[in-house]
């Protein structure tokens, strides 16, 4: 994975103090039932385990090298949406700085179950320390998340025509399951147009308010939180650039995937890679467990053999697309994350004025 610990940011309101990072006994009795199944294919499946071995002993350093590059650019691509958004918000960062938090903030989220909520917290805790504003950190962090989110649905949709009607297939349930999501939240915004509708709701919601203390401190937070979101930018034009960052954050690790099968020498399923990824992300996004390890590798193997890899190759490319996507950057990112804990946030951002940041 790179760095969509990504599209969790959207929940980084609730984590802003960091008081629900902590996962549940759930979680860990989830995470130990993955570990276990994680075992047992391990086992059943030693001879496709064994080929898997054999390609990548084999592996092109040359492919592996693009595949190393593509990884690199998702991550300063997820970086130069946080970028941007502090930009926005006239507080300005350096890609550098950027890239290092996002290096950092992914290995945070590869660290624990639930490593998502940690993440936040901690970059939460970062732009805080050098400067930026709370309200403006947590509308960072949510939309980030929500861009990183409407990109992968855009994949979505591509990698479901690319796949044609087995992929159709593939999601048609989940496809239909938003819909009705969509159809809902439609017809709340289409019934909230009533004047009647609107005042009976804004009635409910100031009494609510009056009768809680901690309701009314949610309210004005979360008042908050949409007037500077809506401030950063105004209009539509605007997000185009920061959109078009959060989709090449996920194209380039697409990208890390094909280079990975080029590299072992298998080809390539163009016209269902994408949708297989995209299809990762969904149970990979839960973090049962550390790095979502187990999970992404047997939704991601599984995947390309329903679209016609042999399993071999499927679970060789799947291994080493994640030993350059979460293993090897876990070093890098843990002394990244040492680096900026210890710093003493002295030199803090730079707040610009409009005009400024227009130059």
């Amino acid at each position: 994975m790179s760095g969509r610990w990504e599209s969790e940011g959207v929940r980084g309101a609730g984590w802003a103090e960091g008081r629900r990072a902590r996962p549940g006994p759930l979680w860990w009795v989830v995470a130990v039932l993955v570990a276990a199944a994680l075992v047992l294919v391990s086992v059943l499946r030693r001879r496709e385990l064994a080929q898997a071995y054999h390609l990548i002993a084999g592996v092109r350093p040359l492919p592996v090298a693009v595949a190393v590059v593509c990884e690199v650019l998702s991550l300063v691509c997820f970086a130069a949406v946080y970028r941007w958004l502090l930009e926005a918000g006239r507080t300005r960062w350096s890609l550098r700085r950027a890239t290092a938090l996002v290096v950092a903030a992914n290995a945070v989220a590869g660290a624990l179950p639930g490593g998502a909520a940690f993440s936040a917290a901690w970059v939460f805790r970062q732009l805080r320390r050098r400067g930026v504003e709370q309200v403006l950190a947590v509308a960072v962090l949510v939309v980030a998340g929500a861009l990183s989110v409407l990109a992968l649905a855009v994949l979505l949709v591509a990698g479901t025509v690319g796949a044609g009607p087995a992929g159709l297939r593939t999601v048609l349930l989940p496809v239909a399951g938003a819909l009705l999501v969509l159809g809902i939240a439609l017809a709340v915004v289409g019934v909230s147009r009533f004047a009647g509708v609107r005042n009976a709701v804004g009635r409910a919601w100031t009494s609510a308010g009056m009768r809680s203390r901690h309701i009314r401190r949610g309210q004005e937070a979360l008042a908050q939180l949409v007037e500077q979101a809506r401030s950063l930018q105004p209009g539509l034009r605007p997000w185009l650039r920061p959109f078009a960052f959060a989709l090449l954050n996920w194209a380039f690790d697409v990208a890390c995937l094909a280079a990975s099968l080029w590299a072992l020498g298998i080809g390539v399923p163009w016209h269902s890679l994408l949708l297989a990824y995209v299809l990762t992300q969904i149970p990979g996004s839960l973090r049962l467990t550390p790095g979502s390890l187990g999970i992404v590798e047997t939704s991601l193997s599984a995947l390309l053999v329903l679209y016609g890899l042999g399993p071999g190759p499927a679970i060789a490319a799947t291994l080493l697309y994640r030993a350059i996507g979460y293993w090897a950057l876990q070093p890098i990112g843990w002394a990244s994350w040492l680096a900026l804990t210890l710093q003493t946030g002295a030199s803090g951002p730079r707040h610009t004025t409009r005009n400024d940041a227009a130059t």
